[in-house]
């Protein structure tokens, strides 16, 4: 009689592994993911090997040779610059975002690209025909480009293409689609995505391949599969945007090759995605003269400072307990300015309903943007406008202060690029930097100290 092949319950949700069913995963704490999935037979090895059959061995430090390989650059330059330059040969970069973001259409951008560049471009979609692809290719105007197209999801047969063609880049659309045969559980699992993924690094460093994955999103914003996923690729790429508004953010969460602080801001149009050069000014061009509740920020992501506006409105509360909304701010950081204005500066906020949101629909989340959620809220609730060249960079703490904040000469060099002449900064970053001759640089100290400045 034939011995039955061994089964665990693996978590859907996490990745976690139990010999039986549980009803809830005591990894991550979710109810119904467990899922039974067959264990793999024996393999013949799972030695790195080249295409050319050249087998990995152990070396000391010295004896490595690296060459230096240049990064790929396109010219799109808000791809390069989260990317940290340009695409590393050998690298394996994950995209995750949510469905019809426009993550897909990136990718066929970038491939018609680097297709440009000289390199071969392995297109491996497995959503979607080879008809599909070129139908979008042509409404995307990219004719003049030529890339391998390849709709498949088994992972041999992708090897053995990638073998054939030996291309110098390959994007696969996406990874929940791939199916690996030697593992017995449905298309999408987390054995599948695992093992998909670990095939894949395999290639791109035994061969020099770059890899771009397309990586489905749950509910909650995360990249579905296991949590591992993240930590075999060499970057991870996050796809954000609205659904209401046409700019969409890519940002680096991981990269081993860069920052992780970088963005990129593209705008949705019918003709694809374009990047856009000068965000701040996009941001800006719609604010409103003379609104009350209305305050700049030179905030700062990655090596860009990036001017927004930000937006409060202070209304008295109809029930006992005062209302808090925000859009594109971290929540604990509005209740914390609030309270530090209410006890250090004497406004009454407790019975004041308070919605604040960052215009544009960028998210914004560092220290530096504290002064300008202050001076909106206070602008709001004192109905005092601000001036429209006023800009204001700090962090606030809880006994009131202004503290300093980083990288303030390239903040306050983007504030008076575009026109603002009046910009408060904390009192401990003047020294050591050249102001700007056209702006006026006020230094505070406090939070009251700045409203009276502000208004008075």
């Amino acid at each position: 009689m034939a011995k039955k092949k061994a089964s665990v319950y693996v978590c859907q949700a996490c990745g976690y592994q139990s010999a039986k069913l549980m009803g809830k995963c005591p990894n991550c704490g979710g109810w119904n993911q467990m899922e039974e999935e067959k264990l793999p037979g024996k393999s013949e090895g799972n030695t790195r090997t080249t295409f050319a059959g050249n087998v990995a061995k152990a070396e000391t430090i010295k004896e490595i040779k690296v060459s230096k390989e240049p990064r790929i650059k396109t010219s799109i330059t808000e791809f390069n610059r989260v990317l940290g330059g340009g695409v590393v040969p050998g690298s394996l970069i994950l995209i995750g975002g949510d469905p019809g973001i426009g993550k897909s259409t990136l990718l066929l951008q970038v491939s018609a690209e680097l297709s440009q560049t000289g390199g071969i471009v392995l297109y491996v979609t497995g959503e979607e025909s080879s008809s599909q692809i070129k139908m979008r290719a042509e409404r995307l105007e990219l004719k003049e480009s030529d890339y391998y197209i390849y709709p498949e999801t088994d992972m041999n047969a992708i090897r053995s293409v990638i073998e054939k063609i030996r291309p110098q880049f390959v994007v696969i659309d996406s990874i929940q689609t791939m199916h690996h045969p030697e593992i017995e559980s449905m298309t999408g699992s987390v054995s599948q995505v695992r093992e998909s993924t670990a095939e894949l690094m395999k290639i791109a460093k035994t061969n020099q391949i770059a890899i771009f994955i397309v990586g489905h999103v749950t509910k909650e914003g995360a990249i579905a599969g296991p949590r591992m996923l993240e930590h075999m690729v060499d970057t991870v790429l996050y796809f954000e945007g609205e659904r209401h508004h046409t700019f969409r953010i890519l940002r680096a969460v991981k990269n081993r090759f860069g920052s992780t602080n970088e963005i990129g801001i593209f705008e949705m149009k019918n003709g694809g995605l374009e990047e856009v050069l000068n965000p701040s000014q996009l941001f800006l061009e719609e604010r409103l003269a003379g609104a009350t509740g209305s305050a700049v920020v030179a905030a700062l992501e990655g090596t860009r400072p990036i001017l927004v506006e930000i937006q409060s409105l202070i209304t008295p509360t109809s029930f006992g307990n005062a209302k808090r909304t925000v859009s594109g701010l971290d929540y604990s950081r509005v209740s914390l300015i609030m309270a530090v204005l209410e006890k250090r500066a004497g406004l009454l906020l407790q019975n004041q309903d308070a919605y604040l949101k960052a215009a544009g629909g960028v998210r914004l989340d560092e220290p530096a943007i504290d002064l300008a959620i202050a001076m909106s809220i206070a602008s709001s609730y004192e109905e005092k406008e601000t001036k429209s060249t006023d800009c204001f960079i700090g962090e606030i703490g809880l006994t009131g202060e202004v503290r300093r904040v980083s990288r303030i000469e390239q903040r306050v060099g983007e504030a008076a690029k575009l026109g603002f002449n009046r910009i408060f900064i904390p009192k401990n970053n003047i020294g050591g930097w050249t102001f700007p001759k056209d702006a006026q640089i006020i230094a505070v100290s406090t939070v009251s100290e700045t409203l009276k400045k502000l208004f008075h």
